[in-house]
């Protein structure tokens, strides 16, 4: 197994700059490397199928540039190279995170017939101005064929949450150039921009948002990945969101374990749920936060005719919107009452906020069994920073620990980090040493939890003073006003402690086993032999196999 470091490395910043690494906004832009020149790339759509023609909008300094395409799975496989294609640069609109940037289509290619589904990265290099080569980073999802897929598994990537992360231009939905003033996030994110740096591919010692370390004694906490990205040139937000981060792990993963795997984009689950029915087993991963009403029926329709959906995921939280064919991505979050038209219509169940609001009314427990609200952070910041970094296991003789020889209260998972940095939860009661949703958690009736750890969604501390904390109680307080109508001491109280649990039930005909947590990728990632074999014994009886 990988180790994890004893110390917090400085990545060769002085103070200051961490300090700025850690509190100012940085974001990738056309034009920012100046004189050294830059080439930069996406595609006409997320994903494609057999047959169909990706078109890839290219802006570069140089004149040609080479493209190299490969298929990332439990091998990389060269599919397809060629050198000396034309490239011009294209102007890049100011909003373009918002309006998507409008460049021409530069190179297209034909996806061939006998390409398996999964993501292909493509990499693009040119000559800098400076003689050394420039590069830049893209994905594309290959789709299936359609009809039954027995025996395989769908793999939906979680492109929501990458599109509400992706750093280029200027804005996402956390921070950005949008508002008269230049510094507010956006509600409006486009597909037609490139993804940022880190979102595509990363070096293997690219830090993970937990913190890796065990902190000293009243130790201000740090965000040791925003540091190695400001030191390194890549998005702040690479370990938030992106296929380098949390998809591609289990992806490959599975194909090394031996199991047959399709992906998808969350797109199709929007616009073509069909593509659900061909499978006995949907698998969800890693960070996957932003969903649209539509992706929500999609899934608790498969599994109420019988499908089985494994989440090894966390924080299902928000509810988007998707515009323009699906080219825009809108999400008001806690600015819906006061801006969101479609709530202005009376239509508030489409509102684009969280799905617990009394406005929404669509607690996220229906469909995964767990509610963000009762989770969040865990292993980050000043949010539980030194706790169980695994799932503490309440019930090992589930079938899901199958030959783990997990004990009654041992920790599944805390040598590879997996519980962090943000996770589901639920209200629970104990009864003789073992955990119970209560009867307003909202959880589907015969929920049985399999793990709990602890996690906050504020930070405080009777040693540190408020001041010092990155985030203090400005989260909860937000999420309490969502959900209360007001952030009172009472209110804050009732969010500021939450939990992250595994859970497993049966709804209609099918199935739904989550492990709430951001982070289970990463001891697939670094080898946890438990971690894996949990996994097995999930996919192996979701897929009917004995």
């Amino acid at each position: 197994m990988t180790k994890l470091p004893s110390s917090f490395p400085d990545f060769g910043l002085t103070p200051e700059e961490r300090g700025f690494a850690q509190r100012q906004h940085f974001y990738e832009w056309a034009g920012m490397d100046g004189a050294r020149g830059e080439i930069w790339c996406y595609s006409d759509k997320l994903s494609y199928r057999p047959g169909e023609t990706v078109r890839l909008q290219v802006s570069s300094t140089a004149p040609q540039f080479a493209i190299k395409l490969v298929r990332d799975g439990g091998s990389e496989v060269k599919i397809l190279e060629a050198t000396g294609i034309a490239a011009r640069w294209q102007n890049t609109p100011d909003q373009c995170s918002v309006e998507g940037c409008g460049w021409e289509t530069v190179f297209e290619f034909n996806i061939c017939a006998d390409w398996p589904s999964g993501g292909y990265r493509i990499k693009l290099t040119a000559e800098g101005r400076d003689g050394r080569p420039i590069h830049c980073d893209h994905i594309v999802i290959i789709l299936p064929e359609g009809g039954r897929k027995q025996g395989r598994i769908l793999q939906v990537a979680a492109t929501g949450t990458w599109l509400a992360y992706n750093t280029w231009g200027g804005s996402n939905h956390y921070d950005g150039i949008t508002g008269p003033d230049r510094n507010l996030w956006s509600p409006v994110v486009s597909t037609q921009r490139p993804w940022g740096r880190g979102f595509v591919v990363l070096p293997p010692d690219a830090p993970r948002v937990p913190l890796e370390v065990m902190m000293p004694p009243k130790t201000v906490p740090r965000h040791p990945h925003k540091e190695w990205a400001y030191a390194t040139g890549h998005s702040k937000k690479f370990a938030s969101a992106g296929w380098a981060t949390y998809d591609s792990h289990f992806f490959r993963f599975a194909e090394r374990a031996g199991y047959a795997v399709d992906l998808a984009s969350q797109h199709e689950l929007h616009f073509s749920p069909e593509i659900l029915s061909g499978y006995d087993c949907v698998v969800f991963v890693g960070h996957d936060e932003y969903w649209t009403w539509e992706m929500r029926d999609a899934v608790d329709a498969y599994v109420d005719q019988g499908g089985r959906v494994a989440r090894f995921a966390g924080n299902f939280c928000w509810q988007t919107r998707l515009q323009d064919e699906g080219r825009k991505q809108v999400c008001y979050k806690g600015r819906a009452r006061s801006e969101d038209p479609v709530y202005k219509t009376g239509d508030s169940k489409r509102t684009a906020t969280l799905w617990e609001t009394p406005e929404v009314g669509r607690p996220e427990a229906h469909t995964f069994g767990l509610n963000s609200t009762r989770g969040i952070y865990a292993g980050w910041l000043g949010c539980a920073p030194r706790g169980a970094r695994g799932f503490p296991i309440y019930r090992p003789e589930h079938w899901a620990f199958a030959d783990t020889g997990l004990f009654y209260g041992d920790v599944l998972g805390a040598e590879s980090h997996i519980f962090g940095y943000e996770v589901d939860g639920l209200d629970y009661t104990m009864r003789d040493g073992l955990p119970y949703p209560t009867s307003t958690s909202n959880a589907p009736e015969g929920l049985e939890i399999l793990a709990v750890g602890m996690a906050a969604q504020a930070e405080w501390s009777a040693d540190i003073a408020p001041e010092a904390f990155a985030m203090g109680e400005s989260e909860v307080q937000e999420a309490a006003e969502m959900l209360f109508g007001e952030a009172s001491s009472a209110s804050i109280e009732k969010l500021k402690r939450g939990n992250g649990m595994m859970v497993n039930f049966k709804r209609g005909k099918g199935e739904v086993f989550h492990a709430g947590s951001c982070e289970w990728v990463a001891g697939l990632l670094r080898n946890d032999a438990m971690v894996e074999q949990v996994t097995r014994n999930v996919l192996t009886r979701y897929l009917g196999r004995s």
